[in-house]
């Protein structure tokens, strides 16, 4: 893991919004839940960092239940897995994904192609239903990204050598490598100003 810096929950809350708008138009839109997940993150733990992950990392991220918006069977289980189990839970067999969970089936279409964005991970599990029954109490763990990762992992787009974006909240563990300082909230990710 690379640590980039420390940012403010509003500039966190500003590149989720940018990326994911509560009135986008797809099927089962869950961009609300997410920003909810991401306000319960801050209030448990109050500190966001902006880390470039490898692939390895992102693998290893610990995923909550996740039924597939009501579909036939969890892609997650209460007790957890991670991005990479999932990911070998949909390619053991992808007719019955689309057959069972057609919702979360097109959500994977969808993430496969679509451009890279930050992913939203915790250190801790927030107080949330879909988390109470987590083996894993600590490390990197999902708050919003779980289709995108999945989808990313199916699709060989997590590449060797390639680092992904993600917004943790509170601190993960120390990690040797620094990169440069992040950007001040009142500039976008490129650090240029806001619009």
């Amino acid at each position: 893991m690379r640590i980039i810096g420390t940012v403010a929950f509003s500039y966190v809350r500003a590149v989720y919004r940018g990326d994911h708008p509560l009135d986008r138009e797809h099927r089962a839109n869950t961009n609300g839940d997410g920003e909810r997940a991401l306000e319960m993150a801050d209030e448990m733990l109050g500190t966001w960092v902006r880390v470039l992950l490898t692939r390895e990392e992102v693998l290893g991220v610990t995923l909550p239940w996740h039924l597939s918006e009501g579909g036939g069977f969890a892609l997650v289980p209460k007790t957890g897995t991670t991005v990479g189990e999932a990911a070998e839970l949909v390619r053991s067999d992808p007719e019955a994904m689309k057959r069972e969970n057609p919702v979360c089936a097109e959500k994977l279409d969808l993430f496969r192609r679509s451009p890279h964005s930050p992913i939203y991970l915790s250190t801790s599990p927030i107080p949330h239903p879909d988390y109470a029954d987590l083996r894993v109490r600590s490390g990197l763990i999902h708050l919003d990204g779980l289709h995108r990762s999945v989808a990313w992992a199916l699709s060989d787009r997590l590449a060797p050598g390639e680092r992904t974006e993600a917004f943790v909240a509170g601190v993960p563990e120390a990690s040797s490598e620094q990169g440069p300082p992040p950007p001040r909230p009142d500039t976008d990710r490129t650090g240029g100003p806001r619009p």
